[in-house]
């Protein structure tokens, strides 16, 4: 019994090497964007723009010129008017929400927002 359970550990281990060889490769090609000024948005709300050094597969961010978009404390997903500098950030893959360029954004009124008046 001891031989097979060992077996299976063999064959656990086999499985695990070939996924470990696959590379991951990123959905993204932010290539394009470097160089250039990006939006980023994270998981919890927080909102930051910059200049994009570099990245990773893992979408690891480097933004250099980075400025955070402060929130309302009242409500954590609604963005003041207030930012601050934060210079030279590196930004966890696993908290990036959103990412889009600053050049040929625009903001627009919520339309799912119903008007009272």
């Amino acid at each position: 019994m001891a031989s097979k359970e060992g077996e299976k550990g063999k064959n656990a281990q086999g499985t695990g090497d070939n996924k470990e060889k696959r590379r991951k490769e990123s959905i993204l090609d932010l290539s394009k964007y470097l160089e250039k000024s990006i939006r980023v948005k994270f998981a919890g709300g927080r909102e930051a723009a910059g200049i994009l050094k570099g990245y990773d597969p893992l979408l690891n961010l480097v933004l250099d010129n980075t400025t955070e978009f402060l929130r309302d404390p009242d409500d954590p997903y609604k963005l003041l008017d207030d930012t601050r500098a934060l210079g030279l950030v590196v930004c966890r893959g696993t908290s990036v929400v959103l990412i889009c360029p600053m050049d040929g954004m625009e903001a627009i009124p919520n339309p799912f927002i119903t008007q009272e008046g």
